[in-house]
């Protein structure tokens, strides 16, 4: 059996970091080692006075960046340079393992030809609303499935969609490909996923391995994130052009709002377009970045790190 190691990382810790590593330790397969890449060390201090962890766990491996060092794809690759390990499971802080056999259910497709990643099924959270529920729901069915290449014609964009929320990955086809990109603003996971898939390779959808994980983003926030998914399209047209995703947006909004409609919420349909309005936008503006004012950019983005050292008004 090959080593899994885990790969988080991690900002502003708080007890959802505690109960994520202890369901960590107790799976039905063993954790190597878990490492943990902090942003900005003033908040691990502050956060490891309460919660000593490192001390009750030995395989725990943990390191400092700055705010201004983080990058998506980069801090990413740097985390993985840090592992030997077969099998390399890349999570974030606020995903927690649903059972003990997460890892187990997650990391059993790699063993498949030319399986290059695997990524859990994402479940909401207790306090998730319905809008929520229902967006987990479509991006992450119960279904499990196997993608490649020749699904682009029926799935488009969702082919190289592969969530790093929580992903095994196989470490040999990992250095064959390169890697995550070195710079990335955002969507790091599925650049690495479009290009095993354009190699060739496969991704699977797996969706017994189960992570709970949601958000309830404001329609700013929503607008920000947007506005960086764009711009990593933008920057990366040898995987984006030609796959657009507006049509599947285009799909969320409809099938939600029957959703909302046939369980009698009619009421959250309103408040979801304009939601979906605010996304709509942003990610266009991201999408035409290079027309904007480096003002505005740093007005829209959520990255404001990754854009340092630009001076330029106009690109």
């Amino acid at each position: 059996m090959q080593e899994i190691d885990v790969i988080i990382p991690v900002y502003r810790p708080g007890k959802e970091l505690v109960e994520l590593i202890e369901r960590l330790e107790h799976q039905s397969v063993p954790v190597h080692r878990i490492l943990l890449v902090n942003t900005e060390e003033k908040y691990w201090k502050a956060f490891e006075y309460d919660h000593p962890h490192r001390k009750r766990y030995e395989n725990i491996r943990l390191w400092h960046i700055s705010k201004r060092e983080f990058d998506h794809g980069k801090t990413r690759r740097e985390a993985v340079k840090k592992s030997k390990a077969g099998i390399f499971v890349m999570m974030t802080q606020d995903a927690m393992p649903a059972d003990e056999f997460l890892l187990e259910r997650l990391t059993a497709p790699l063993s498949q030809k030319n399986m290059a990643a695997s990524y859990a099924r994402q479940l909401p959270g207790d306090d998730a609303g319905a809008v929520e529920r229902f967006t987990r729901q479509f991006n992450y069915p119960p279904e499990s499935r196997i993608k490649s290449a020749a699904d682009i014609p029926e799935l488009g964009i969702k082919t190289y969609f592969c969530s790093n929320v929580c992903a095994a990955y196989r470490r040999d086809i990992y250095e064959r490909q390169g890697g995550f990109p070195k710079r990335a603003i955002f969507n790091e996971d599925m650049i690495y996923a479009a290009g095993c898939i354009q190699a060739g390779y496969r991704i699977a959808y797996t969706a017994q391995a189960k992570v709970i994980h949601s958000h309830q983003y404001t329609n700013k926030v929503q607008f920000r994130r947007n506005f960086d998914l764009g711009v990593s399209q933008a920057e990366h047209p040898e995987i984006f052009r030609g796959v657009p995703s507006e049509s599947e947006g285009i799909k969320l909004v409809k099938r939600t709002a029957v959703y909302l409609r046939e369980n009698g919420k009619s009421r959250e349909i309103l408040p979801m377009c304009v939601t979906s309005i605010y996304k709509f936008f942003g990610y266009k503006l991201g999408k035409n970045y290079k027309r904007l004012s480096f003002r505005r950019i740093m007005k829209y983005t959520m990255n404001r790190e990754y854009w340092s050292g630009m001076t330029t008004e106009k690109w």
